[in-house]
């Protein structure tokens, strides 16, 4: 079977794809306005919505709304309405690095995420072809990286904000599932002395509170060595160390870029790889569809689909 009847057989044919941006939110409590890009099937109704956080690479645009294309094109063909915003760690900004938050800024990509829900009035009015085809209780949130931190606290994950030592809560009850690509994982000894010196608030990381149903994607050559000394096994914490109902998808040979999800053709990707995107692509757009409507079974088809083979590119398991 061809990937292309693969996934029709799944998802259906694709749809043609409209992507508006910048669309801009208002946000006078901000350094900057708030900016994001829409994408939505050009067709249907009732369209469910993810709301996908970018990771810090080094490239400029990619930690942007102008990343991503590879997830967000395909979820958007495939029925959903994709939300990427531009946080204000992006280079893109050029924001003064004495900016509060600076550099990182995780409390405020979280709060970028519930502004987006507050405002999808705003949003529907800036894109006029989506009015009355969304499904406002539908959501999930994706994120890649930095993305995937940011997801895991609207997911319920917590932290003790190193400022004022407050543990920080900012789970949000509208999203009702999650998809953490290459997410760091816990605190305390697991990270290098330099990312807990400069990036504090992976100290504390908690994912014992963390109870949306989540699919983690890790690949088992993601070692991040800047980041912690446990290995590639740092990334599955978020799935180990959390209660049910989780997933796993490990994907076998995938480092950091999980075959270049965050462009298209993108130097930073380290393990260039179009089949293993394409393996991220399908699982994540079968396991949000089956989350959000429990009915459907292509999750369970993908999941099926990825071992079929003889030489498979990964594996799921549950609890």
């Amino acid at each position: 079977m061809s990937e292309s009847t693969y996934t029709a057989d799944i998802f259906g044919p694709p749809a043609p794809v409209l992507s508006v941006s910048p669309v801009v939110l208002p946000a006078p409590d901000r350094a900057v306005d708030l900016q994001l890009r829409v994408s939505a099937p050009v067709t249907g109704s009732d369209l469910p919505v993810i709301l996908l956080s970018h990771g810090q690479g080094y490239s400029n645009h990619l930690s942007s709304l102008n990343g991503y294309a590879p997830l967000a094109n395909f979820w958007a063909a495939h029925g959903f309405v994709v939300i990427q915003p531009t946080h204000l760690s992006s280079r893109t900004l050029s924001l003064d690095p004495d900016t509060p938050g600076a550099p990182l800024h995780w409390r405020s990509r979280a709060e970028d995420m519930k502004r987006v829900l507050d405002q999808l009035d705003v949003i529907e009015a800036a894109v006029p072809q989506l009015l009355g085809r969304v499904d406002r209780g539908k959501v999930a949130v994706a994120g890649h990286s930095m993305g995937g931190h940011t997801a895991s606290l609207l997911l319920g994950a917590r932290l003790t904000d190193p400022a004022d030592g407050t543990e920080v809560d900012l789970v949000e009850p509208r999203i009702t599932a999650g998809v953490l690509l290459a997410a760091p994982g816990r605190g305390g000894d697991a990270l290098t002395e330099s990312t807990a010196r400069n990036f504090p608030f992976f100290l504390t990381t908690d994912f014992s509170k963390m109870t949306t149903p989540t699919l983690v994607v890790a690949g088992d050559k993601d070692t991040s060595p800047g980041l912690t000394v446990r290995g590639a096994e740092w990334h599955t914490d978020p799935y180990t160390l959390s209660p049910g109902p989780k997933s796993l998808l490990t994907l076998f040979d995938a480092e950091h870029g999980l075959g270049g999800v965050s462009g298209y053709d993108v130097a930073e990707t380290t393990d260039e790889n179009p089949e293993r995107v394409s393996v991220v692509q399908r699982l994540t757009c079968a396991y949000l569809r089956t989350q959000l409507s429990p009915g459907d079974s292509a999750w369970q088809t993908a999941c099926e689909a990825l071992t079929a083979g003889p030489d498979p590119l990964g594996r799921v398991e549950s609890k």
